[in-house]
């Protein structure tokens, strides 16, 4: 099962917010003029440390203490509101689960993720509020995929609304042009051999992958208005476009740009060795 912590946090902010402010506007009024009332009548002949004295003090300490549902509330709003602003609107950070995009993202790598390049969207129901720019051919996305839309993908931007992408022999086209491909290095692993490349897209160079024991997966396919063709750079152990289809532009998280952090497990030393931006 898949926690929507996004809707968890929506509940919490608003939730403690909630009962904060009902509290100063309706009970904590009350609770003073309980307080202040309850002054007026103490004796003031009765002596410091007497019964009456003591009395008071309990009496005018239960009638002001603050339920602890509303101290609970109240300390917690402005640091889940905090948190609530930077994961929503600025920065999110993200563990890479798979091996999908090696090499430039492996599997341990912890990133951070832009969440207004493509516009400010509104959590939980990912209404955009504001345009800012689209994405860009080579970009490296996190979205919610179609065919399990309450899960985190990320890949590569290869196709455009309208563009039309090609894939032959392990070579990719867009637009009837051939993306330009320098072959870097042949890496041996698990019985297979992988051709190590950089590619460029548009305005961006980047590592991929291919494994040159599996057949070629050839396509043809243009993309729809409104949607983006994502594709993982390594090539041939990658769940994307050409698996579940095209990535709705409403279902756009936001801009993988950096890896803060690699830890492969709990049992292991966490490594700031691949600590820089992503291509």
């Amino acid at each position: 099962m898949t926690i929507d912590f996004p809707l968890i946090l929506v509940i919490l902010v608003f939730g403690s917010g909630g009962i904060w402010l009902l509290d100063a506007l309706l009970f904590a009024p009350k609770r003073r003029r309980q307080r202040d009332t309850l002054r007026t009548t103490f004796p003031g002949w009765a002596q410091e440390g007497s019964r009456d004295a003591l009395a008071y003090d309990a009496q005018l300490a239960s009638t002001a203490a603050e339920p602890a549902l509303v101290e609970y509330s109240r300390s917690f709003f402005p640091v889940l509101f905090v948190v609530f602003v930077l994961r929503s609107f600025i920065v999110e950070p993200f563990q890479i689960p798979s091996s999908s995009m090696v090499p430039t993202l492996e599997v341990g790598d912890y990133i951070l993720v832009n969440k207004f390049t493509y516009g400010l969207r509104l959590p939980v129901i990912r209404t955009k509020v504001m345009d800012l720019n689209e994405p860009q051919r080579g970009d490296v996305m996190v979205f919610f995929p179609p065919h399990m839309n309450d899960t985190y993908y990320i890949k590569r931007v290869i196709g455009l609304p309208g563009d039309t992408v090609s894939y032959r022999n392990k070579r990719l086209s867009v637009n009837g042009e051939p993306v330009a491909t320098e072959n870097l290095a042949v890496l041996p692993g698990a019985g297979a051999r992988f051709q190590v490349s950089q590619e460029s897209l548009g305005e961006t160079a980047h590592l991929m992958q291919v494994d040159q024991l599996r057949p070629a997966r050839d396509f043809s396919v243009v993309v729809k208005p409104g949607h983006y063709f994502m594709m993982g750079d390594n090539r041939d152990n990658s769940s994307d476009s050409r698996v579940w289809g095209q990535v709705p532009e409403r279902d756009i998280v936001g801009k993988a740009f950096a890896i803060w952090m690699h830890w492969d497990s709990l049992f292991s030393v966490p490594s700031f060795s691949r600590v820089g931006s992503i291509q």
